[in-house]
This record gives structure tokens, C-alpha cells and sequence, in this order.
């Protein structure tokens, strides 16, 4: 699977409006400029206007009075923040983009009480991987959120991974629990977190996928790894979601992924009452799109 394939299933979402926050980014409005060409959505940016137009002067002096762009002034970042969260909390946007601002400043406006996009859900990071020679997606989750959460924040989570997979047509994800071995071991929670996520899926608590843990990473998504070690299953090699135990052993991935395997991925913050793009600053453009993209698929319908 390609993440292009995200571009043309974003684009059957017609009338889809993205808020971005601190719209003064040079990747970000590159990713912008070419959202509209592909006509995928239109966009609110919020953020110093004289920034955002001497940088789409830059890179296409059309966007800077396209129709389906209107910039709207803001003194700060945090102001930024507090008018894009707010556009969506109204129904005026249907996707939050973080720009040029601090994760910290973004996410106090989406957890604001008042206008905030807080559900009473746990909210996940969820990445999409295309990785050279793997024939689908892997999905990596948490590796941004949540530092180490425990076995009910890992329900919330694989519902959250679930949702976005179920978005882009993965209508019965794999779900493999990760963990360093693949049997239970008392000194080690997540084995018997895998273990409980395992037994609560089979007992239909949480649905719309089949989990199997507690699995390593090489016997997740290498069906001969798993071979070898005689260890069967629906997810055993096949794995679409990787369930990591804890933001350590995510985060490591993600960025492993990214510069070992020189894999593409687009990512969202879910669990949300709309999606939330929190790209970091060392992403691409391209990056930034997929994720733009990936969002824009898992708008609550």
C-alpha cells in the first residue's frame, strides 16, 4: 500500500475545512499549497498575516487570495491556537493543523474546558507508515501522547488506532500488543497488559479488530519470525496496529522507521472531538501532506 492512496480517498470528502494554528511555517504552507491542488480541502490560517503572506509569496503568490483560503490575523501563537481550536470547537473547521508553535501552547487550547476539543477520551498519537517492502500499513501507536499508560489508557488507545485504520479501509485491523517476549511474565506489565487486551478483544469489550499479544515486534510483522518460533494466529506476522507499551518504545520506532527504513508516514492525534494534526518542525512537507491527508479521512461522519 502507498500513502498516495490517502490523497484520493481524502479527496472524495468534499467541503472538508482545516484550521491551522500559527500558520507562519514554510512546510506547512507548502503542504497547504499543495492540498489545494489536489483540491482537498480548504483552510482557515490563523497566525501573523504579513509571515503567512511573504511566505506564500514564496511558494505560490496564488494562494495568498485563493478561495478557498482566507487568513486571519492573530498577535501570538497562543492566540493562534485559541481562535483555530475554537473554529473547530464551532463547527467553522473540521481538522486542527499545528504550524509554527509549540506542542505545550497547541494542546492547552485543545484542552481548554471551555472551547476545547477535550471528549473525556484518551487522546493517541497514531501514525500510518508506508515501509519499503512491507505489502500494507503499519500503524504505530503511542508514540507521541501518552507516557506510559495503563491497561485502560490501552483500550482507549487501540480504540483510537482502530477508528483511523478503519478510515483509510482497514475495516478489521490486526492489532499486535508489543511487548520484548512473547509469553506472560509476571515481571513485566506489558506482557500482562497484552495479555488482558488479548482476552477483553476475544470477549468482544473492545471491537472491530483482533489483537493477540503479548508479541515482539519480529514475530508482529514477519510471518517467518513467527514461524520459527511456533507462534500462530490471525495476527502473528500479519500485524496492521502496533500497540506499543509505552511513548519510549514508540517514539524509538517511529523514528526508526522514518531514518533506518526511510519509510513515509503520515500521522494524527485521535480521540479528539475532530482530528488534529501535531506534525513535528523536522517533518517534511510531504510528511505534513500525508498527515493532512490522513486526517482529513478521519473526520467523524
Amino acid at each position: 500500500m502507498k500513502l498516495d492512496v490517502l490523497f484520493s480517498r481524502a479527496a472524495q470528502f468534499e467541503g472538508k475545512t482545516v484550521a491551522v494554528a500559527a500558520a507562519e511555517d514554510h512546510e506547512v504552507l507548502q503542504a497547504v499549497a499543495n492540498a489545494l491542488k489536489m483540491d482537498l480541502a480548504q483552510f482557515l490560517l490563523f497566525g501573523n498575516k504579513d509571515e503567512i503572506s511573504k511566505i506564500l509569496e514564496k511558494i505560490d503568490n496564488s494562494i495568498i487570495n485563493h478561495e478557498k483560503v482566507k487568513i486571519i490575523h492573530a498577535d501570538s501563537p497562543a492566540l493562534a491556537s485559541d481562535l483555530a481550536v475554537k473554529a473547530v470547537s464551532q463547527k467553522e473547521a473540521d481538522v486542527l493543523m499545528k504550524g509554527h508553535v509549540s506542542t505545550a501552547v497547541i494542546l492547552k487550547s485543545v484542552l481548554n474546558k471551555e472551547y476545547g476539543l477535550r471528549t473525556g477520551n484518551v487522546l493517541s498519537h497514531v501514525a500510518v507508515f508506508e515501509v519499503p517492502g512491507f505489502k500494507s500499513f503499519k500503524i504505530v501507536t503511542d508514540a507521541a501522547m501518552n507516557l506510559a499508560p495503563d491497561l485502560n489508557q490501552k483500550v482507549q488507545i487501540t480504540n483510537n488506532a482502530v477508528t483511523i485504520a478503519r478510515s483509510i479501509g482497514i475495516e478489521v485491523p490486526k492489532v499486535a500488543a508489543i511487548a520484548a517476549v512473547e509469553v506472560v511474565n509476571p515481571a513485566m506489565q506489558a506482557t500482562l497488559d497484552a495479555a488482558a487486551l488479548t482476552q477483553m478483544n476475544q470477549r468482544g469489550q473492545i471491537k472491530n479488530c483482533t489483537i493477540d499479544g503479548p508479541l515482539a515486534l519480529d514475530n508482529a510483522v514477519s510471518e517467518q519470525a513467527a514461524a520459527n518460533k511456533g507462534i500462530s494466529g490471525e495476527v502473528a506476522g500479519q500485524a496492521d496496529i502496533l500497540l506499543v507499551p509505552t511513548i519510549e518504545v514508540g517514539n524509538t520506532l517511529y523514528k526508526s522507521l522514518i531514518y533506518f527504513a526511510r519509510a513515509k508516514v503520515g500521522a494524527v492525534i485521535a480521540g479528539a472531538k475532530a482530528p488534529i494534526v501535531l506534525t513535528s518542525r523536522a517533518d517534511s512537507a510531504e510528511s505534513k501532506l500525508y498527515s493532512l491527508a490522513l486526517a482529513i479521512c478521519s473526520v467523524p461522519r
